[in-house]
Parts: structure tokens; C-alpha cells; sequence
């Protein structure tokens, strides 16, 4: 049995679950309007995801701190595995077949969360100075940054490797580099920039040709008549024709939030931006209560730079200010895969942020 000490609900942060519980209910909503099946498998998704968060609250993550490294290398060798034993869909080979239960598993999924707590890890172990970490602590750190990207971009799984490469990276400017080593990589890349368009993927440069075109793509454009269609304040379920006659594709996911916009409008697109403005602000402002606890800084900034990044480029595809990529909304979008690994990460946030005065874990008694 789980005795759980009632001064957690006094260093519990109840901001997070306030600003995502609205984004669940309503993504379940459109969902469930949209589709039956998918509901049901929603329902599912919801339940494990809990269950994730509850896992991960409980964990005593500080007595484990030592297993890191050994959960990143074990999700690097998961990497490795698809390439020699990974399942191939829609081109990509992104998955590992788990044999006998006919079950799949995304290791680039799972690699986020061991992603965040290895930085956390390592940035702990070597916290910067004053004028921000030199070329060597710099060069050692982008090591455990840029070994999951190549992996992950080799799939190919362009949009997951660069999220990795950006959070990482974003998370060293927060916690402080030198900036001439900025100033540097900013250069390098301007000169290698026609290089690596060179080693893009066919469907990847299609992408950003189509992206670059006066005329959009299909999917863009139907994206676009559903959200003009919304108008001020959305149509109802029978006048919403792009989603309800199946025009806008991918409508519970990749275009969700055109969906969205369809259904409730200007004010229920803005309505969610906002709820997922205010949640990265205050995440980030938890920054400048946590001094220098960096194991925690890093974790929780680098989940807002998650959620930035991932929603700023699923709005602006939708609306033809970038690429059609495969990036979901967080807790929005269709599927158990993201939805279930950002419960996961704020699982470990609600853990770091309620136990951080009582480094033991004392709070979670487990009786058998």
C-alpha cells in the first residue's frame, strides 16, 4: 500500500495540471466527435498515460539518479536496434517488433525522457561558471546531444532528431555558454547550410519545396479553408464540412489544430494557444525560484522547450508558414506515443519540483 505524507499537496505544483487537464478534455472531445474507433483507443491512451505520470510522481527519481547514464546508453542501444531490427512503416524504419505479443515500440519515443534526465545528470555533475561553459565542457555535452540526433536522424525521423537538437541546445543557452562558441556554431552553420540540404532525404526536400511554392500543398490548403471556415466563433458538427467529409487530412492529428479552429473558432484556437502560452511561461519562471538546483532547471526547461517547439511548428504548418512535418500537438493530437512520453516528463517534473526539499523520497512510503 502507498502512504503518501499530506505535505506534498503543499509542494505540489497544481499550475501544470490546471493549464494540460483543459487541453486533454477538449482534444478528447474533438476526437470523439470525429471518431468512435478512435475515441475508444483514446480512452486507453488516457488511462496508460495517467498511469505513466503516476509512475514517475512515485519514483524515487534522486535514490535512482545513478541509473541515468545506464537508461541512456540502454535507449542509444535501442536506437542502434532499429536500424539492424526495426520495423519498416510508411517508409521509415522508426520501430523495434517485440516478439511473440505482435507489439511495436518507438525508441525515439522513450529517448526523450532519458534525453532530459541525461542532461539534467550531466549539467548536475558539471554545473557552468560564470562566464558560461568553455569549448571542452561545450564539445563534451554536445556529445550526449548529438549522438541521439544522428541516430534518430538516420531512420530517417527528421522532425523527432531535430526536437532533440534544438531542446538540448536550448537548454545550454538557458544554463549559460560562451558566446563566442555561439557566435561560432551560427557561422559554421551559414557555410554548411547547401551541404546539408545536399543529404536531405527526396521527401524531405519535396517538403520544403513545397513549403517555398506560391501555391501551397493540399494539405495545407484544406487546412487553411478550415480554419477560415471557423470564422469569429466556430460551426457546429454538421456545418464544420472540411473535417465532417473527411477534406482536411489527418484531421485528430497532424491538422488538429485546424480542426480545432473549424469547430470553435478564432476565440477556441486562441483559447488554446494561450492555455499552452501560459504553461511554457511558467515553466520557464520556475527557473528563477530554483537558483542553482540545475538537475531540475534543466528538466523543467527543457520540457518548455519541448512544448514550444513542438506546438510553434504544428500551428505554423497548418497554416503554411512551415513544412509539413509529422510533429503532433502535445496532449492534443491523436496517439499514445506522444501523449503518453509527455506524461511521462511531467510525471518527473511534478517528482523533482514536490520532493525537492526532501532529497530522500520520504514523503512516498510503499507498505506491502
Amino acid at each position: 500500500m502507498i502512504l503518501l505524507d499530506k505535505r506534498i499537496l503543499t509542494h505540489f505544483d497544481y499550475v501544470q495540471p490546471a493549464l494540460i487537464l483543459p487541453i486533454i478534455f477538449l482534444s478528447y472531445s474533438l476526437i470523439n466527435e470525429a471518431s468512435d474507433m478512435l475515441s475508444a483507443k483514446m480512452v486507453a491512451y488516457l488511462i496508460i498515460g495517467f498511469g505513466a505520470f503516476l509512475l514517475f510522481f512515485l519514483l524515487p527519481i534522486r535514490k535512482l539518479e545513478w541509473l541515468i547514464p545506464s537508461v541512456y546508453w540502454i535507449n542509444i542501444i535501442l536506437l542502434l536496434s532499429v536500424e539492424l531490427v526495426g520495423v519498416s512503416k510508411l517508409g521509415a524504419q522508426r520501430w523495434i517488433e517485440i516478439p511473440f505479443i505482435n507489439f511495436t515500440i518507438q525508441p525515439s519515443e522513450i529517448m526523450k525522457p532519458a534525453f532530459v534526465l541525461m542532461l539534467a545528470y550531466i549539467i548536475k555533475k558539471t554545473p557552468p561558471d560564470d562566464e558560461g561553459y568553455n569549448l571542452k565542457q561545450f564539445i563534451k555535452i554536445s556529445f550526449y546531444i548529438l549522438l541521439p540526433f544522428v541516430l534518430i536522424l538516420k531512420e530517417p525521423d527528421l522532425g523527432t532528431a531535430l526536437m532533440l537538437l534544438i531542446t538540448g541546445y536550448g537548454v545550454l543557452f538557458i544554463i549559460g555558454v560562451n558566446r563566442k562558441i555561439w557566435i561560432s556554431i551560427a557561422l559554421l552553420i551559414g557555410i554548411c547550410s547547401p551541404i546539408l540540404y545536399e543529404n536531405l532525404h527526396d521527401y524531405q526536400k519535396k517538403r520544403i519545396a513545397d513549403f517555398i511554392s506560391e501555391k501551397p500543398s493540399y494539405q495545407v490548403r484544406q487546412s487553411i479553408i478550415a480554419i477560415g471556415n471557423g470564422g469569429i466563433t466556430g460551426k457546429s458538427v454538421d456545418e464544420a464540412t472540411q473535417t465532417k467529409f473527411k477534406f482536411l487530412p489527418i484531421a485528430t492529428s497532424d491538422f488538429i489544430f485546424a480542426y480545432t479552429v473549424e469547430r470553435y473558432g478564432f476565440i477556441g484556437g486562441a483559447g488554446l494557444i494561450m492555455l499552452y502560452g501560459f504553461l511554457i511561461v511558467h515553466l520557464l519562471s520556475l527557473n528563477y525560484k530554483l537558483k542553482d538546483e540545475y538537475f531540475i532547471k534543466v528538466a523543467v526547461s527543457a520540457v518548455a522547450l519541448l512544448i514550444f517547439i513542438y506546438v510553434s511548428i504544428n500551428i505554423f504548418m497548418t497554416i503554411g508558414f512551415a513544412p509539413v512535418v509529422g510533429i503532433p500537438l502535445p496532449f492534443y493530437s491523436y496517439g499514445g506515443s506522444s501523449f503518453i512520453t509527455f506524461m511521462c516528463l511531467f510525471g518527473i517534473l511534478q517528482n523533482l519540483l514536490t520532493f525537492r526539499f526532501d532529497k530522500t523520497n520520504r514523503f512516498v512510503k510503499i507498505n506491502f
